[in-house]
């Protein structure tokens, strides 16, 4: 879930910067800093916006930069287990499908998908029952439901996160429609 929070932290302005204008700097810094982190929460910082400098900052002598309070807007992609997503596919393995929601990719694992068996057509791109002969492929949108986060504080993008359809009311859009109108 995207959110917007108003944050405040420390920056590192470097000493061959200091003749520069230091709201521009400090802003770039902010963005180069902050943006791509994952917070404690399992927020992943989208972007940063409306950086201000608080105050004059602080110099380290044995630094030579200046350490800088700054304010800001931060757009976060919060990861919650049992939110309900939509996503579309973007890749199918022997294995599953991973699923592109925001800025992160889950795994649809097969035995997660229906209540069916599931065959895998790799040359093909696509997943299909067995018997209901329900299908997904590349770029097909599907609302899941996020069964399991393990975040990788290192490389967010490299975090798993388990996604499911067996319940009522996810799949892909097409059946989740066709289900309603019937």
């Amino acid at each position: 879930m995207y959110k917007m929070e108003k944050k405040e932290n420390t920056i590192r302005i470097p000493p061959h910067k200091l003749n520069e204008d230091l709201d521009l700097v400090a802003a770039e810094i902010a963005c180069e800093t902050f943006e791509g982190d994952l917070e404690e929460g399992n927020k992943l910082v989208i972007m940063t916006t409306n950086i201000e400098r608080i105050g004059d900052g602080k110099v380290v002598h044995s630094d030579g930069g200046i350490y800088q309070r700054v304010k800001y807007d931060a757009l976060v992609f919060e990861l919650e287990e049992h939110e309900i997503i939509y996503g579309y596919v973007c890749e199918i393995l022997k294995f599953g499908a991973f699923v592109r929601f925001g800025p992160l990719d889950g795994l649809l694992h097969i035995s997660q998908i229906m209540n069916d068996k599931v065959e895998v057509d790799i040359g093909n791109q696509r997943l299909r029952g067995k018997e209901s002969k329900k299908e997904i492929g590349i770029n097909d949108k599907l609302r899941a439901r996020i069964v399991t986060v393990s975040v990788n504080e290192r490389s967010p993008r490299e975090s798993k996160i388990g996604l499911t359809m067996r319940q009522p009311g996810l799949g892909k859009i097409e059946w989740i429609e066709e289900k309603m109108e019937a």
